[in-house]
């Protein structure tokens, strides 16, 4: 807590930027600027030892002298401290951002004046939700549908073996394939493999291999050429391909039908006690899942419910830049050559108006939903928020202490935090709603 000095010296001024943002400027006379600096001054001087002089010892203006930088920057920290302070003490603005308009700029006798632009929450009346009521069926599991599964395990854990018949959906094929289109001698290793290759593979299953090779080589035969046009979309993977139309000669030299598992063969795959047991298992599992699905359905009907009811609202703008940028940024991940960064900012335009969009409608969730989980009082515990955590760890592959330290490194620890609490209200409504 900055000290109540610095508080009563240091006024304060707000107006009102909108519905959603106020601009709180600070200001400190240059007496009062004086009086912190020596403070400052004193708490340095009482830590530090310089030559010629006891640890703690020194006379302030040595200090001052050799500490210029370090004294400025805790009294702009100080400066700050009290600033967040007096704006905390409203208790009447539900703050959900305070970023710089100004920076303290510190110069001797002179006086500090500084501005900080704070969003708000705006104002959301949810209405009656609590009356809110969703019937959502849960899907049955039919003996059917576990077939279909267990027909699928008994696929995808299968080996491939040599068949004589043409190929068919799902069947892999060794060939040799050659096209007209030359990479450069730079080009990725990948684009290279698209136009030319020998003794590889081919699944006629998506996401296909090269464009239309499905369709082109159902039916191909062991020993047999086979050419076709593959058309590669405008926003395929690989700039150096993409919008291109390709002409392919492909040599089979194998069809491979992949052998499904016997019932003996998938209860040791699955190590279970036996066939019926395994079924059972299944039922249950496929029974969480639909379960899990209703939940997931119910979740988006009664937000969709709460979100009508609601109607428009004004959006706090530093909120939604960031947002935007966040948006931006996504997109900007399938940006991996130069080619592609060119494409890019030829329709920056039309990428920020869909930044825009996205953003808009994920923030106005999060705030709608932020508002519900404050009337539904919900709270997240540390064991939750560290569940969360883990799970986090396990999905991008990091410690879980090292997850941790990035969060808070990039100052994402709250909206995590009001994540948690927006999910937890969501779910607790939607129980309700469902019965």
């Amino acid at each position: 807590m900055a000290n109540a000095k610095l508080n009563d010296a240091l006024t304060m001024e707000v107006k009102n930027d909108g519905n959603c943002r106020k601009e709180f400027t600070f200001k400190l006379s240059a007496d009062a600027v004086k009086t912190e600096t020596n403070r400052v001054l004193s708490s340095v001087a009482s830590m530090v030892q310089l030559p010629g002089f006891r640890a703690g010892k020194a006379p302030l203006h040595l200090v001052q002298s050799k500490y210029a930088e370090d004294v400025k920057n805790e009294l702009r920290s100080r400066l700050v401290g009290a600033a967040i302070e007096k704006i905390e003490a409203d208790k009447t603005l539900d703050v959900l951002n305070v970023s710089f308009k100004k920076d303290p700029e510190i110069a001797d006798g002179k006086d500090v004046e500084f501005a900080f632009n704070v969003d708000v929450a705006p104002a959301i009346d949810l209405g009656d939700y609590k009356a809110i009521k969703l019937d959502v069926p849960v899907e049955a599991v039919s003996e059917e549908k576990i077939n279909e599964r267990i027909d699928m395990y008994r696929s995808m854990w299968g080996g491939y073996a040599d068949s004589t018949e043409p190929a068919k959906a799902d069947d892999m094929l060794k060939v040799s394939y050659k096209s007209d289109f030359a990479p450069a001698e730079d080009a990725p290793a990948a684009v290279k493999r698209q136009a030319e290759a020998t003794d590889t593979f081919i699944w006629l299953s998506e996401p296909e291999m090269i464009p239309g090779c499905i369709k082109a080589l159902t039916g191909a035969e062991k020993g047999k050429e086979y050419d076709f046009t593959a058309d590669y979309p405008a926003d395929y993977r690989e700039a150096a391909l993409a919008g291109k139309k390709v002409n392919y000669h492909v040599t089979v030299a194998a069809v491979q039908t992949r052998a499904k598992l016997s019932d003996a063969e998938l209860v040791e795959r699955v190590k279970a006690p036996s066939m019926e047991e395994f079924r059972k298992t299944l039922k249950s599992a496929m029974e969480q899942e639909n379960n899990g699905k209703r939940l997931e359905a119910a979740q988006e009907a009664f937000y969709g419910k709460l979100d009508a009811a609601v109607g428009n609202f004004e959006l706090p703008p530093t909120l939604l830049d960031n947002e935007v940028a966040k948006e931006l940024q996504k997109m900007m991940r399938d940006v991996r050559t130069s080619e592609d960064a060119e494409k890019f900012k030829a329709a920056l335009e039309d990428h920020k108006k869909s930044a825009r969009e996205a953003a808009e409608k994920s923030l106005r969730k999060a705030l709608i939903l932020r508002q519900l989980a404050k009337l539904e009082n919900v709270t997240v515990t540390e064991e939750e928020l560290a569940y969360q955590l883990e799970s986090m760890s396990r999905y991008y592959g990091y410690k879980v202490q090292d997850m941790r330290a990035m969060i808070e490194k990039n100052g994402a620890a709250e909206e995590l935090r009001q994540d948690l609490l927006n999910n937890k209200a969501l779910f607790q409504v939607v129980e309700a709603a469902l019965k």
